[in-house]
């Protein structure tokens, strides 16, 4: 029976055509298929965010289609068979068909083909094997594929250690795969050669793991696939800090935020936080968040009033009070009333500026120096005490500048 994947936008979207067309035109018909994740997730009803091409045409020959088409090629991977075809400002990444001719964990040395089946060999996994060409028929070289990605199925093609040595980042992908793609218990032999293959992980860029651990926490649910590498070993190669468990399971129910589901893989711990992140080669911009939501912990929970979130937030920022509030509410989850009240108020206050400075303590008769620091440090404290109170400044100084004698 000939499968279809039908109704799909990209498909029928003269962009994609054109690109189709160019690649026919040089290769005949059939020489282009669509390959991968739009093929899988039109399938199974998910969104396609990227259309992929694998071709029989050499990549010399792909480069010279698309141009000659009046279409924009980029030689990206030339050596890896790989041309980007930019048509209505969308690119579609277009691939030789290939065979590894060697591996080392990391990188393929390779050679082109026109064997689909192949191609399909030294893939991941087998949803991942599926092609379909320009009128949405399926083609499933494993003769597995299709029933896996029906099943939610993450099954390496052939063997599973194999595939896992020839990249050794293949370990991340199979669980991230299982968190966006899987359904019920994860493929025990797969689960089985990641625990076996798991010390190789040594091998890749932490710019490459972290890359996959953030995806992976983006899932709807990633509890089951983060529960499943926690198990097989592999989370304590990359984040030996990290523990799964109930905090984080709770955290996966109440935000969608990667950041803040990774943050409670962590203990609450600055310092430890900061390192992890830096080893991981994570954003600055989530390293950074991450310790501040580590420091801002202690400075509250879900019993403050509002003038102490306030006070948080003037002395930690929004964004980490925010965040620590929500590691408060994984450990607490029957106080969810409580959590929502501080963090309607975290996400619409905005600390204001404070209103006195140098300037008003020199006018004041305050020479330059150390005091003036300890003047304004006395003057804050004051003042967030006192819930920001917007004017009493004058006062407020003045009695600091020359306190009553008694």
């Amino acid at each position: 029976m000939t499968v279809r994947i039908d109704d799909q936008p990209w498909l029928t979207a003269p962009a994609t055509r054109a690109v189709m067309a160019a690649l026919e035109a040089a290769g005949g018909a059939g020489c282009a298929r669509f390959v991968g994740g739009c093929v899988r997730n039109a399938l199974i009803g998910a969104p396609v965010a990227d259309v992929d091409i694998a071709t029989t045409l050499k990549p010399e020959e792909t480069e010279r289609a698309i141009r000659a088409a009046g279409l924009k090629a980029v030689p990206t991977g030339m050596a890896h068979g790989t041309v980007t075809a930019v048509s209505e400002r969308q690119p579609f990444e277009i691939t030789t068909l290939r065979r590894d001719v060697s591996t080392d964990g990391r990188n393929a040395t390779v050679a082109f083909t026109d064997d689909w089946a192949e191609d399909a060999a030294r893939r991941d996994f087998r949803l991942n094997a599926l092609y379909a060409d320009r009128e949405g028929r399926v083609f499933d070289p494993t003769g597995e594929g299709l029933a896996d990605a029906a099943a939610g199925r993450i099954v390496f093609v052939g063997a599973p250690e194999t595939r896992i040595r020839e990249d050794y980042l293949r370990i991340l992908r199979f669980f991230r795969f299982f968190a966006w793609y899987g359904r019920g218990e994860p493929d025990a032999a797969a689960v089985e050669a990641c625990r076996a293959e798991a010390h190789g992980m040594s091998r890749l860029s932490a710019e490459r793991v972290s890359k996959e651990l953030m995806t992976l926490l983006s899932a709807p649910d990633p509890r089951r696939a983060m529960t499943a590498m926690a198990g097989a070993g592999v989370l304590e190669q990359f984040l030996p800090e990290g523990q799964t468990g109930a905090l984080f399971e709770a955290a996966v129910e109440l935000s969608p935020d990667p950041v803040i589901r990774l943050m409670t893989l962590f203990p609450v711990d600055e310092r430890l936080v900061r390192d992890a992140a830096t080893r991981l080669r994570l954003a600055n911009t989530i390293r950074d968040r991450l310790a501040a939501a580590a420091a801002a912990y202690p400075a509250g929970d879900l019993t403050m009033s509002d003038p102490e979130v306030r006070a948080a937030i003037y002395r930690h920022g929004g964004q980490a009070v925010t965040d620590a509030l929500f590691r408060r509410w994984a450990e607490a989850p029957d106080r969810a009333d409580d959590a929502r009240r501080l963090l309607a108020l975290a996400a619409g206050w905005r600390p204001p500026r404070m209103p006195v400075g140098g300037r008003e303590l020199a006018q004041s008769g305050v020479e330059p120096g150390p005091e003036t620091g300890r003047l304004l440090r006395a003057f804050e404290d004051s003042w967030i005490a006192d819930d920001f109170p917007p004017d009493g400044h004058a006062e407020r100084l003045a009695a600091l500048v020359n306190p009553p004698r008694g």
